[in-house]
């Protein structure tokens, strides 16, 4: 009995060691485990539930206009956050914020409830409500410091500047395109917390700072901007257009100077307007640019010697080619002229038998070559190619509607880049937004430089040119373009929409492109209106808002004593950029250009400069320099007396005290102004004078 209950212990202690063996060796197992193959699993979760991380976001970069004038700045707002754990009880904390907040009770109570180390309640908020949320002093809840655009000129070239998300990412515009360059980089700040989620004292804090994003420096002109947006608000209460776009450029160097289309948003608060008004149509769509089309026409006839100046059409108000009959907008057609006279008239007729002379490869190469058919890579997103028929589809009635801008479609930055090229002297340049790009410190990390991506004409052709199309505006069907000693070249455009493969019977665009001085070329610009009412010629509603626009824009530029394009032309120098420069420094440069100059107030160092740099004036011209800068004073300005005068002589008295005058109608003098004479007005205030 003994020696089996002996025996039966015996059994029982080696079950138990086998037993606990067996335990030991699975929680061996388990350690080597959890220790090798799980080590980063379990440092992870030790540091989510010890540590916390709050993001740090960079501030943006600044968007300049050409001239340093902020368009864009980020300012300070508060986000809010929670730390879930901390959250003592998530019931009553998102019942006393949802009221504050405008948010959903249960979702918020759901959000705060997550096992997770962070999460946002709301970003970005206005400074009333995040302040009465800071009164509530719920735990758990934190706030912190993040960048919110903000567009200082609320609509003004909202499809060039874009606008950012929630996040600061940009979304369109130059937002996108030059997004790593003004986004930065976020930081941090990580604070440790014990089991019961109570900030652990005396324990070790880590800061990342964010690195701030790199400013920008466009190629638009806020006052040119301004002028263009004026008178694009002017046309579409005019005419009750559908739509309606005015690009203007320096052809010499491809630089957009002003970008506008109409409708459109305002980027502060964009996610209230329609997607469809973010579109840029200026680069984004096309349409069939009708006569205004005749300018390559021309330039690839004269360069190909398909056609001389003096040679003879006959008109007789249609011609027929492959059994369509092609008619002249002339009703009885023009009869007998020149091909001078032919541009001149924009004659339908004479523009065809060009084309069928060129011929389809000829032709083709020099449409090829101006930068239709493809993209011209302007740094804007969303930009089409246009749309042509294949060259080997082509049929002479495809050349002979061609050659008068129809059975091709092109983007409003095409044309207006080619026709660039003729104004320049036959260089195509790929069309800029930006200037440079420069760091916090003010270092300049990246410049654009002119970007020719062909010579397309000679100076020769390209001379002849811009006689020709002087000679329109002086004579022909570009009449309401003239502005007064500006000597304008263009031409006028009017295009019958197309829908459903049919040519609409009242549905039209009417256009007008062109530069000025046309000897000296400085501004070339384009002017397109989609779908007026009531008239739809280009040269009746295009070309007198050119004229406007380019009177106005001449006058700011300092653009005078202009020459015509079929006289010699007169001596010109670029002005030298002397702003910042010691006084001295700065009047040695101008004296070594050939330029007068005359300094206003007393100081050391030039601080802005009129004409601004870069300009093309007359040899001798005289440079106003500013030793201090009166638009940026804080100091009021007397509101002077221009009544009476003209409107060049008004323009010079309010630029040199820092006024934005605004030309309001056409006329001769100045017969009304406001602000009223003697009235005291900040530097920089817009001026504005009535025109009679």
């Amino acid at each position: 009995m003994a020696s089996a209950s002996h025996g039966t212990i015996r059994k029982r202690v080696a079950w138990l060691l086998l037993f606990t063996t067996i335990i030991i060796s699975g929680l061996t197992v388990r350690l080597m485990y959890l220790q090798f193959y799980r080590s980063s699993w379990l440092t992870e979760n030790a540091t989510d539930q010890r540590v916390r991380e709050v993001p740090v976001e960079a501030k943006r970069g600044i968007v300049f206009d050409r001239n340093g004038k902020p368009m864009i700045i980020s300012v300070s707002t508060e986000s809010i956050y929670a730390i879930p754990a901390q959250v003592q009880d998530a019931e009553k904390t998102a019942a006393k914020m949802a009221a504050i907040l405008a948010l959903d009770q249960e979702k918020l109570a759901v959000k705060l409830k997550r096992r997770q180390a962070f999460t946002w309640i709301m970003r970005k908020a206005d400074t009333d409500t995040a302040s009465k949320i800071k009164q509530l002093n719920l735990p758990g809840i934190g706030f912190t410091q993040e960048g919110k655009r903000h567009y200082l000129y609320d609509n003004l070239a909202s499809h060039v500047l874009g606008f950012t998300g929630i996040d600061s990412q940009g979304l369109d515009g130059v937002e996108l395109t030059f997004d790593s360059y003004l986004k930065g980089r976020a930081g941090s700040v990580v604070i440790e917390y014990d089991a019961r989620g109570h900030e652990i004292p005396y324990a070790h804090q880590r800061y990342v700072p964010a690195i701030e994003g790199n400013n920008l420096y466009l190629t638009i002109d806020l006052v040119l901007q301004q002028i263009v947006e004026r008178e694009l608000d002017r046309v579409i209460r005019e005419t009750q257009a559908k739509a309606a776009t005015i690009i203007a450029m320096d052809p010499r160097s491809g630089e957009v100077l002003a970008l506008a289309n109409r409708p459109d948003y305002n980027p502060n608060k964009f996610a209230e307007y329609s997607p469809k008004l973010w579109r840029n149509i200026a680069v984004s769509n096309t349409y069939e640019p009708g006569s205004t089309f005749k300018i390559i026409t021309t330039a690839a006839a004269l360069k190909e010697k398909a056609v001389k100046l003096d040679d003879k059409f006959f008109d007789p108000g249609f011609t027929e080619v492959q059994g369509r009959n092609i008619r002249c907008w002339k009703h009885g057609g023009h009869g007998s002229q020149t091909f001078v006279e032919v541009v001149e008239h924009s004659c339908n007729v004479g523009f065809v038998n060009v084309g069928l002379r060129l011929g389809r490869d000829p032709f083709y190469n020099y449409i090829e070559s101006f930068g239709f058919g493809q993209p011209t890579n302007i740094d804007l997103s969303g930009e089409a190619s246009g749309i042509m028929i294949k060259r080997s589809a082509i049929k002479p009635i495809n050349i002979a509607t061609i050659a008068i801008g129809q059975s091709i479609a092109v983007t409003p930055i095409q044309l207006l880049t080619a026709v660039s090229a003729v104004a320049n002297g036959g260089q195509l340049l790929r069309p800029q937004i930006v200037r440079e790009v420069k760091d916090k410190d003010n270092q300049i990390l990246r410049t654009f430089q002119p970007d020719i991506k062909k010579q397309v004409l000679d100076l020769e052709t390209a001379s002849v040119v811009r006689g020709i199309l002087e000679r329109v505006v002086e004579n022909g069907t570009g009449r309401n373009a003239f502005v007064e000693n500006g000597h304008v070249a263009g031409k006028t455009g009017t295009a019958q929409k197309v829908e459903g493969g049919a040519y609409a019977p009242d549905k039209f665009i009417a256009s007008f492109v062109g530069f000025a001085p046309a000897n000296d070329p400085q501004i070339a610009m384009l002017v397109v209106i989609d779908e007026p009412s009531g008239l739809y010629y280009g040269g009746q509603i295009a070309a007198p808002v050119f004229g406007r626009v380019m009177q106005d824009a001449l006058q700011y530029l300092g653009v005078s004593k202009l020459a015509s394009a079929n006289q010699p032309a007169e001596s010109h120098t670029v002005v030298p950029d002397v702003i910042g420069k010691p006084l001295q420094d700065g009047i040695k440069e101008l004296k070594k250009a050939g330029l007068a100059y005359r300094i206003e107030e007393s100081g050391e160092q030039v601080t802005d400069q009129v004409p601004k740099p870069n300009s093309r004036v007359p040899a001798g011209s005289k440079v106003l320099l500013y030793t201090r800068t009166p638009r940026f004073d804080t100091v009021e300005i007397t509101a002077p007396t221009v009544e009476g005068l003209g409107p060049k002589e008004a323009f010079e008295v309010l630029r040199e005290l820092g006024l934005l005058p605004q030309m309001m109608g056409t006329g001769s003098k100045v017969v009304k102004q406001d602000p009223a004479p003697g009235a005291k007005i900040a530097p920089g205030s817009t001026f504005f004078l009535y025109l009679e």
